[in-house]
């Protein structure tokens, strides 16, 4: 299958090493797409709940496609969110074509600029109660496996698919307040700071939308995520657009078909030593620069 050349793609809260990450379709995503810029918008791996215990190939998959990516020379930014905060220590680090960022801005041909970060920094639980952050992480993971049973027996049934999750938060108040006041400090800093996008991760919520103040206009992005909505943005002839996975089985057999011949369902050990040889490829190339 051919792949699609864009500009940029940003992903964002992949969850690697949770029972709720997509790894499957995500890694079939990234097989159909040529990009020259890759950002990795936080809570790519999911540090907090980490478990020696759980890392299946699918998800050192996720890890081989990116480097696999890095070393056809296309540049990767992680940006830290909070679920991997760990690497914020790691701020400015860069080697080859990997940079590690808190934020990024990327200044467009069209002299249009993108102001990119994960989000976490406008959540008050994280400020104030960290603890109480990570606890609510644990039950949204147990949800989604519930979730994931659920939908087994709907399927078995003839129904649909239901997000828990979704409901939830569609029927809660406060939820919808939180994501309302989210998207709406996000576009005001970005407003007083002169950029024409601004793109956030970290709520699970994608989103595409203009939203003005008195003081101008920013359009608003949200990369959603890779456990229920499968989104990402995509950046193409001078326009931002939220890319959907596609959730029928016809479409995923058809990526999981043309995922094969890149071993998709190798051992993670045979996985591993091919990711470290694409790593070195990267290094050696930054060292002869």
């Amino acid at each position: 299958m051919e792949k699609r050349k864009l500009d940029i793609v940003v992903i964002s809260d992949v969850h690697l090493g949770t029972y709720g990450c997509r790894a499957t379709e995500l890694s079939n995503y990234l097989s159909t797409i040529d990009p020259s810029i890759l950002v990795l918008n936080g809570d790519i791996i999911d540090i907090w709940q980490f478990s020696k215990k759980y890392w299946p190939p699918t998800h050192m998959q996720v890890i081989k496609k990116i480097t696999s990516m890095l070393s056809r020379g296309v540049k990767v930014y992680y940006i830290t969110g909070n679920h991997d905060e760990m690497l914020r220590r790691f701020e400015h680090f860069s080697i080859g074509g990997l940079h590690i960022v808190n934020k990024l801005v990327i200044h467009h041909d069209n002299n249009k600029r993108s102001w990119i970060f994960h989000g976490d920094v406008f959540d008050v639980t994280m400020k104030y109660s960290k603890w109480l952050a990570k606890l609510g992480a644990v039950g949204y993971d147990m949800l989604i496996m519930i979730n994931t049973f659920i939908n087994y027996i709907s399927k078995k049934l003839g129904r649909g698919k239901i997000s828990l999750s979704k409901k939830i938060k569609n029927s809660v108040k406060s939820a919808v307040k939180f994501i309302n006041s989210f998207e709406e400090t996000a576009a005001d800093i970005a407003i007083d700071k002169g950029y024409d996008y601004v793109l956030c991760g970290h709520i699970h919520q994608p989103c595409d939308r203009e939203i003005k103040t008195a003081k101008g206009s920013v359009q608003y992005l949200n990369s959603g995520d890779w456990i229920e909505n499968l989104t990402a943005l995509e950046y193409c002839n001078d326009k931002w657009s939220v890319y959907q996975h596609p959730e029928n089985e016809k479409a995923g057999k058809q990526n999981e078909a043309s995922d094969k011949d890149e071993s998709a369902y190798m051992r993670t050990t045979e996985l591993f030593k091919m990711m470290v040889e694409d790593f070195e490829m990267v290094v050696e190339d930054f060292e002869t620069a």
